[in-house]
């Protein structure tokens, strides 16, 4: 249950990250929305073994 909530927001994130290069925002904020959805996925990952 919670490692797919956690590929959910792992999504939304990664979504965002691609949604503020579009909007020329910082690359501090891509760069941080990228490595939340990392973040996010690996927990998925780990939630499943």
């Amino acid at each position: 249950m919670w490692s797919v909530i956690l590929m959910g927001v792992a999504g939304i994130l990664g979504g965002g990250a691609l949604s503020m290069r579009q909007q020329r925002a910082h690359i501090s904020w891509i760069i941080t929305a990228w490595a939340l959805a990392g973040v996010a996925l690996f927990g998925a990952y780990v939630l499943t073994l």
